[in-house]
């Protein structure tokens, strides 16, 4: 996220601080991975392409943030040679429900 131009200040938390954190954001065990961030009012869950946090902050939806579950092979921080899954960036809407915000393959 530094090399495409965000500040970051990341903190270690312990676990059930994290966890507490994720569910009060709208992050689910089924939507969940390992790096949890605030991005201008937007959680942001996973490892989330930088475009797509670009996207969401340039359209501004009326939704809780973004989300990649899991730890996909290929997504950023998790490249691996030229192996590569197809993910989606998930859209979290207010209730809870998500859409497809971006497909990646």
């Amino acid at each position: 996220m530094e090399r495409a131009g965000f500040v970051v200040d990341a903190r270690n938390v312990d676990q059930d601080a994290l966890y507490a954190f994720k569910a009060q954001s709208g992050i689910t065990p089924e939507l969940s991975s390992c790096h949890t961030a605030l991005v201008d009012g937007y959680v942001v869950e996973g490892h989330v392409p930088a475009g797509d946090v670009e996207r969401l902050l340039a359209e501004r939806p009326g939704a809780l943030g973004l989300t990649v579950p899991g730890m996909p092979i290929g997504s950023p921080g998790m490249e691996m040679g030229n192996q590569r899954d197809a993910f989606d960036t998930l859209l979290l809407l207010q209730d809870g429900s998500t859409e497809i915000f971006e497909r990646h393959s």
